[in-house]
């Protein structure tokens, strides 16, 4: 059994992996990997929120963390350095909840029906 310090190992688990999701609700609409969404920021909390505030960008992955709230995380289409945001590289790759994204108009996907719901 290895002991682990508590300041500086983190038991992630051996071969447990986080699972992937490929999509998230904001109310009645899905947003999936790919979406272009338009960034309404609304914590204010840094330069970002203020600077990235009605860019277009484009849904590059949905993080969960280990308390199970959802990111999206985006690279903004205007970006000439998107390539490293896809690469997940820092600088070029932004996280924001789904209520801080929404679909650019005549881009949404209404949620399936009750019966077609995955829960």
């Amino acid at each position: 059994m290895t002991t682990l310090d508590p300041w500086t190992d983190i038991d992630w688990g051996e071969g447990e992996e986080r699972p992937t999701r490929t999509f998230v609700r904001r109310g009645e609409v899905e947003i999936h990997v790919g979406d272009q969404v338009i960034l309404r920021p609304t914590g204010r909390a840094d330069i970002f929120d203020l600077t990235l505030a009605g860019m277009t960008a484009t849904i590059e992955s949905i993080e969960q963390d280990f308390e199970d709230r959802c990111f999206v995380a985006v690279v903004i289409n205007d970006d000439p350095g998107k390539d490293m945001g896809i690469l997940k590289q820092p600088g070029h790759r932004f996280f924001f909840s789904a209520e801080e994204v929404e679909p650019v108009p005549g881009t949404e996907r209404p949620r399936p029906p009750l019966a077609e719901r995955d829960g």
